[in-house]
């Protein structure tokens, strides 16, 4: 198309009538197939050109029709559907008989976006891009991951959260919004009385890994019963933990039932105990937990003594919601007011921080009546998860201890995302920073090679050791070295390999810490002694393999 010049008349220029009906040339268009005048000149030399042929008395109709195609074509890119607005999304039924509500709030300016993702169970900050229809979200807390990410289609969000699950937002009404909250002062600071439980790191097995919300009575007997049967219980692995999507409705006293899914929570307990083993369960004190259930918020008192009277010996109690009330500040006040109301039933029960290491936890947790508490985010079974849980047990080695431990989180040996070889490695080393043992795959069905990492008792006996100290670590390139005395004057010494070859480790005597020469050594994964010469042992390690040794002195 030639556009007039301004001294011609614009009678002297034609438009080629159109190939194709205006309704096929805008679905071209739409696809991206048509390239049409974008800027503010090609535009308005248009609009003269309206004008011109809207006076012309031939082919007035035709060109009528083609030239108001072509405006609303050209003006659709300036009206395009921006993302800014209150989105929601139905999440899936709860196993009490509730749906999830999810509320994602998006102010956009240009190609940057900000705003909020909330439920009752969590809000979270979110900082992103937008380009064209496509969308990024990333949280606060995981900068270099994708949250949200999808696409803007038939003025619907449709995309994924972490690149998994499947979401879709509409423009949400004015009846979907997320209940307010009361806010509840948490109470002032005052130390709860040591409960005398867990001397040495709880051993046990935990539901959520593996099982998540699939957990049920049926399970949880069905695990006690391989507990016993495997050798687990024996082996020392006592608590058997429901963790999460247990919960029901509170009726109209505030009492808190169990769903569908449990029957009877003290029936239960009384068949776990009967096997010789303890029951553990789940909550939290915000207003939901982790997976949307109710949790304490402001029935602290009321849920201890249900807990204490269906015969409960293990509370884990999990941050996730709190955060929507209160800041991490409050942390050790919020934790203290659910420690002190166990303490009040006069039950013994562990009590399990879990608020991922936030606000130096291990600096107050022995003060709220903890037992152990979380110091990172959730493991994964991949061996960078499991690697970066363990780092970060380092400044807080001097907190531990027994009566109080810190908590990289739950085993996940056997769940088949990792190697044995690396499964072996992470037993270990959860062994020599005298973690909690709670084993997370299926107790009913376990390879030999899951059996014999799970229960190696003399792995088993480093992290159970009396003293509880936890290992030190030095490295060495690709080698990490973890050294952690024992009760008995022994030493126990771990060098993992990092890299992705094999590589010979070597175990020098002098920083053992032992007084004296060495006596007996003994390789605690292949089951026998090995010598030292020259105050110094050697052997190859695979690539994320352990060579682990008990060590002696005269």
């Amino acid at each position: 198309m030639h556009l007039p010049l301004a001294n011609q008349p614009l009678q002297s220029f034609t438009i080629p009538p159109p190939s194709f009906s205006p309704f096929l040339r805008r679905q071209k268009f739409m696809t991206g197939a048509l390239d049409m005048p974008r800027t503010f000149l090609e535009t308005t030399m248009l609009s003269r050109l309206v004008v011109a042929y809207a006076r012309s008395r031939s082919n007035r109709i035709r060109i009528a029709f083609f030239l108001i195609t072509a405006l609303l074509l050209l003006a659709a890119p300036l009206f395009a559907q921006t993302l800014s607005g209150r989105w929601a999304s139905e999440g899936r039924k709860l196993d009490n008989g509730e749906t999830e509500l999810t509320i994602l709030t998006i102010k956009q300016d240009g190609s940057n976006l900000t705003g909020t993702l909330e439920s009752t169970g969590f809000s979270v900050e979110l900082k992103g891009t937008v380009t064209g229809n496509h969308f990024e979200l990333f949280g606060e807390d995981r900068p270099n991951r994708a949250l949200l990410e999808g696409d803007l289609v038939n003025g619907e969000l449709q995309g994924k959260v972490f690149g998994r699950r499947p979401f879709t937002a509409h423009p949400a009404t004015a009846a979907e919004v997320i209940p307010s909250i009361p806010y509840i002062q948490p109470p002032a600071l005052h130390p709860v009385p040591s409960n005398g439980l867990a001397k040495t790191p709880p051993m046990g097995w935990n539901s959520w890994n593996l099982f998540k919300s699939k957990v049920t009575d049926k399970l949880v007997r069905e695990i006690a019963d391989a507990m016993v049967t495997s050798g687990m219980r024996d082996a020392g692995y006592i608590y058997v933990n429901i963790d999460d999507t247990w919960e029901g409705t509170r009726d109209a006293n505030g009492e808190l039932h169990p769903n569908s899914k449990f029957p009877d929570m003290k029936a239960l307990a009384d068949y776990v105990h009967s096997k010789g083993l303890k029951l553990g369960i789940y909550s939290g004190p915000g207003p939901r937990t982790c997976g949307g259930y109710p949790a304490t918020y402001g029935h602290e008192e009321q849920d201890a003594r249900m807990f204490a009277s269906w015969g409960i010996d293990y509370v884990k109690y999990d941050w996730c919601s709190a955060a929507r009330i209160y800041k991490d500040s409050d942390m050790q006040a919020v934790y203290q007011k659910f420690g002190a109301a166990l303490h009040s039933t006069g039950r013994p029960i562990v009590y399990s921080l879990c608020q991922y290491g936030r606000d130096k936890v291990e600096t107050w947790g022995t003060e709220v009546g903890g037992n152990l508490w979380r110091t990172t985010d959730d493991i994964s079974d991949h061996w960078d998860s499991m690697i970066g849980n363990l780092e970060k047990q380092v400044p807080t080695a001097p907190y531990a201890g027994p009566g109080h431990w810190n908590d990289p989180d739950m085993l996940e040996v056997g769940n088949g995302g990792m190697t044995d070889t690396e499964y072996r490695t992470h037993m270990s080393l959860w062994a020599l920073v005298a973690a909690p043992l709670l084993a997370g795959n299926d107790i009913r069905d376990m390879s030999d090679a899951t059996k014999a990492i799970l229960m190696n008792k003399e792995v088993i006996a480093i992290d159970q050791d009396r003293l509880g100290k936890q290992a030190s670590p030095a490295k060495e390139g690709n080698l990490e070295r973890w050294v952690k005395p024992l009760a008995n004057g022994d030493a126990a010494v771990g060098i993992v390999n990092l890299g992705d070859t094999p590589a010979t480790a070597t175990v020098n005597a002098g920083y053992l810490g032992l007084h004296g020469k060495v006596k007996h050594a003994r390789d605690l994964w292949k089951h026998e002694d090995v010598q030292f010469k020259n105050g110094e042992y050697s052997a190859e390690v695979p690539s994320h393999g352990i060579l682990l040794l008990r060590v002696s002195a005269h």
